[in-house]
Formats: structure tokens, sequence, C-alpha cells
């Protein structure tokens, strides 16, 4: 059945207007909370944000929801999308709600649900906060009011968490990292957990105004971080997005990292330590064809899921692996996390790092990638995939590629555009045929 609301990552739109306005927000407060009140318990929810304006808007109108129903609410700030999963488990929460749009502009918000134990919540229950959301709910009695809290800590906690994950008999000492907080949620936690563990911290995207996140800065956006890399002699370069849950890495020459070379190296150095569970890795139809001939030729396997943090994390659970993630940086370590922490990421990345003793442009750049396009074609309405110009086209570059390359057409599960992505051994065959789809796509869509 088709989605009112959730789509691929929570809820997620343009701020005042359609499905992300403070009438909204206040509905699902008081959906979300009216569905998790089991048991005689007090209830309780753990609310974070990232940086953006509209935060404040969302958030007050997610309290006012969830104290309606009857539900305690934990307010935390701005904080990573990780650090609210963990503190919902930690706290002893039975939800916990992140307000973010990870990496889009600041004009879009959105609402990210977990369950009691850290997890993103299943189709099933979003599919009944949704009906409840459509519904009506049941306001609690005057003296059963729900209660709310900021919790001053939480940044602290969560810091503390981050840095357990880096071995002990490893410092961070005489490493100069340029971290990017994207001016984004992880703004004040990712410096300060890098000093602490000994690095010679040099921060940008670190000053928030409420419009400025993922604006030229952050993980979509490494040139500036490249360039402050060079120009500061710094050994490697950290990038977050909005909401932290996805890290891109630039090595001391200011080259870009990508997830795959990002996880082929946790993947490696697990599997040397006995600690890989799995056999392998598990990745989504965008990760590189490089990457799955590296694993195989070390004897390791890649399970591959449709694109998605979400589809990653399920296929790690059902089968049993504890490294999995996307190209764009969404890692997951199942070992320490229960959704993608870009920070904990970079940390397993430093560490790995520091014991080889080398430099990151070394230690990190694990397989040479077969070239790979990808673009976007942006559509105004009706379903551009069912045009017969298309499927020819689509047609015909398989043909192309068989045993030589692989192609992806999907559709956004976010905003109206087509994605074409072609790879393979010969560049120009895999941009020409990268071309020719977008092509038939537009003349579609005209």
């Amino acid at each position: 059945m088709a989605r009112r609301y959730f789509g691929t990552d929570g809820i997620r739109g343009l701020t005042n207007a359609g499905a992300m306005t403070a009438a909204m927000a206040m509905k699902v407060g008081m959906a979300a909370g009216a569905y998790f009140l089991r048991g005689d318990h007090r209830h309780r929810v753990v609310i974070g944000k990232d940086t953006r304006l509209s935060g404040y808007m969302l958030e007050s109108a997610l309290v006012a929801g969830f104290t309606s129903v009857g539900m305690d609410v934990v307010m935390v700030g701005p904080m990573p999308t990780p650090a609210v999963a963990m503190l919902t488990q930690s706290m002893r929460a039975d939800l916990g709600v992140m307000i973010s749009a990870s990496h889009n502009p600041f004009a879009d918000n959105g609402i990210k649900l977990f369950g009691p134990d850290g997890f993103k919540l299943s189709d099933d229950a979003e599919a009944a906060i949704e009906a409840l959301i459509d519904g009506e709910s049941t306001l609690a009695p005057a003296q059963g009011i729900g209660r709310a809290r900021r919790v001053d800590d939480a940044q602290g906690r969560y810091i503390h968490f981050a840095k357990s994950t880096f071995p002990e008999n490893l410092r961070l000492d005489g490493m100069r990292i340029v971290i990017d907080c994207a001016n984004g949620a992880a703004y004040k936690v990712a410096p300060s957990a890098l000093w602490e563990l000994g690095a010679d911290v040099v921060s940008i995207g670190v000053t928030p105004n409420g419009i400025n996140i993922n604006d030229q800065v952050g993980s979509t956006a490494p040139q500036t971080l490249s360039e402050t890399v060079v120009a500061s002699g710094a050994h490697i370069g950290i990038a977050l997005d909005g909401d932290a849950d996805r890290l891109i890495v630039v090595d001391e020459h200011g080259t870009i990292v990508d997830g795959d070379q990002l996880m082929a190296t946790i993947a490696a150095a697990w599997a040397r330590a006995g600690r890989l569970a799995g056999g392998g890795l598990v990745a989504t139809v965008m990760s590189n064809l490089g990457l799955e001939r590296h694993l195989a030729a070390q004897g390791l396997g890649l399970v591959r899921t449709a694109v998605g943090d979400r589809n990653v994390l399920e296929a790690m659970r059902a089968r049993g692996y504890n490294v999995g993630g996307e190209q764009s940086g969404h890692i997951i370590l199942s070992d320490y996390a229960t959704t993608g922490d870009g920070l904990v990421a970079a940390l397993q990345i430093l560490a790995e790092v520091q014991r080889a003793g080398a430099p990151a442009s070394e230690v990190l750049h694990r397989f040479e990638p077969l070239p790979q396009m990808l673009k976007n074609v942006r559509f105004a309405g009706g379903k551009p995939l069912d045009d017969g110009r298309v499927k020819d086209a689509i047609a015909a570059a398989e043909a192309e590629l068989v045993g030589r390359g692989r192609l992806l057409i999907r559709p956004s599960g976010t905003e109206p555009v087509i994605r074409v992505m072609a790879e393979g051994d010969d560049r120009a065959q895999v941009e020409r045929l990268v071309d020719a789809i977008c092509d038939a796509v537009r003349a579609a869509a005209a």
C-alpha cells in the first residue's frame, strides 16, 4: 500500500509545506506517542535535531504532540542521528526522534523515528503510525499530560560513547585532522571527541546559523575539506553530513576517499583481527564493481541490497554481518551502533591509519575503482521509465555491458529524479551509455 507520509528515511520535505509543517509534526507526535504507549510504566521519548532553523518549530510541535497523549519528552538539542539512537537505548526510552533532513539543504527538514531498541521503525510500525496520524488520537487526562525537560550533558554522553569505540591502546597524538561538520548536528561533539583522543584538530563547518547546513561544506561538498587539508598540512580530513550519519574522507593530498574504500579498509582490518562477521560486508547496488572484485581477491564476500542504509541494515541483521554501508558514506558498524555513525566509522579509519604508521593515501586506497558515472535527470511528472524510448536505450546499454560492467537505473525515493548509473572497464563507453539514457529520459519527460 502506498505511503502518504513516510518515505525511505522517515518523513521529509520542504519546511512549512506538505507534510513538514508544525501542525503535521504535532500529529506525528500524537500518533507515534499513542503507538508506543504500552505497559504501565512512565513513557519517554528522546528528541534530537540538527541545526536547521526549522528545527525549533518542529521540536516544539513534536513536544506538544507527545505530551498531549501522556508521554514525557527528553530534548537533547543538536545531536547526530546515531547519538539519538544510542540515547534512546541508554535512557530506556520508548521512542527516539531525530529532526533532520540529513544532507539536504536547510529549507528541507524531516522526522526520523527509532524504536526502544535504537533501530529505525519497521514498515508495519510506520504504517500503523500513519493510520493514527489520519485518525483521532486519544488525549491524556489533565493529570496525565507528559512533562518535558532538556538534558544538558547529552553531548558528553555521546562523546564518551564514541571514544569508547576507539582502541584503548591507541591515541591520535601527532595526527593533524581536519574535521568538517557541515555546520550540522556534530559541530560540537566531533571536534571534541578527536581532541580528547589527542589529535591536533582543525575544524571547519562548525559555525551553524540555521541556514548554512550542508552549504558548500560536509560530505556532499568535500572540496573545501580537500583544500583545507592541503593548506594546513594535515594528515587526513573527515567530512560528516548534516546529521552526521555519513562519512567521507580525504587523504593528505586532498584526494577524496569514498564509502567503498572506507568499507574495504574496515573490513580488511576486522578480518585480520578475526572480528569480521559474515565473511564479508553488505553494500548497495551503487557500490563499485571494483569493491566486489577486491573483496573476492581476499576471500571475502559482498552482499548487495537496494539503495538505502535501512536496506543494508536489514540484510546485515538477517545474514549476521557486522560491517555494511553505502558508497555515499553511510557506514554501519553493528558492533557499536544501530544505524550509520560517521564519527564512529571515522575513528575506525583513524585507528587503521595509526596502526599502519603510513600516510592515509597508502592505507585507504584499497582498490582501483572501475570507471563509474552517475547522472540525475529531474522530471516534472509522469513515469519516464515506462516510456518505450527509455526502455530501448536501457536495453541497448545492457547488451553492450554484458560481462564488462553494470547498469543501474532507479527513481529517487525522496525527489522527482531518475538516477542513471553505469560502470565498466571502458570509461568512454560508460559515459556514452549514461548520456544516451539520460537523453531518452529527458525526451520522455518533456
